[in-house]
């Protein structure tokens, strides 16, 4: 099993090149992108992000006093804002009261450790809180999402009753423990499965991994 998944891995390296995943410019924002891209597209989490930037509130202190109305209308374009804007604002007084709003002082913390603590702030489960972890602060995590099932289980490496946790186990326990290759390998499956392995009519004729 470990030898198909690194067959997979570099196969479809070799067909979409390096990600770069996650796009943008700070860890914060990386964290702000992961809270607001629940239940909608990155485009409309691009838009918002813009917004804050134009704002100039896409910074943990500005952001933390800044009133909820004005949250809320600067991320509009990432749906459901007011249900956002209080995650934003839950996950802020976790991380002022926590680490000082402080990025570097929470990349420190044991990694368990955060996580439990990430998953006990209102409106973050495990995808949010595992983005967070790998693609912010650059810890070991394998992120599970929708596409990720999708794939492994077309490629019969997962069962239909695999939860999260089990299909996180399954690729964490057969692949290195490596940051980057963890990064790589999710960022590598969406793409798979946004232009191949479509939930309708999948494209598996011309799939890389035909």
């Amino acid at each position: 099993m470990a030898h198909k998944l690194e067959l997979i891995y570099r196969k479809l390296y070799g067909h979409f090149g390096p990600q770069h995943w996650w796009p943008a410019k700070s860890k914060f924002e990386v964290i702000v992108g992961a809270i607001l891209t629940q239940n909608t597209s990155w485009a409309n989490v691009e838009k918002a992000i813009k917004q804050l930037k134009k704002e100039k509130l896409l910074d943990p202190a500005r952001l933390y006093k800044a009133g909820h109305e004005k949250i809320a209308q600067a991320i509009r374009s990432a749906g459901y804002y007011n249900i956002k804007t209080k995650r934003l604002k839950e996950f802020l007084k976790f991380f002022l009261k926590e680490y000082a709003l402080d990025i570097n002082k929470m990349a420190q913390a044991d990694t368990v450790f955060l996580r439990r603590q990430l998953l006990a702030v209102n409106g973050i489960g495990p995808e949010t809180a595992d983005s967070i972890l790998l693609y912010a602060l650059n810890k070991p995590v394998f992120v599970v999402d929708a596409y990720t099932k999708r794939v492994l289980l077309r490629h019969k490496l997962i069962g239909e009753d695999y939860d999260y946790y089990r299909i996180q186990d399954y690729c964490a326990g057969n692949l290195r423990n490596n940051v980057k290759l963890f990064n790589e390998f999710h960022a590598l499956l969406v793409n798979l499965a946004k232009n191949y392995c479509l939930k309708n009519q999948p494209r598996c004729r011309l799939c890389p991994l035909n």
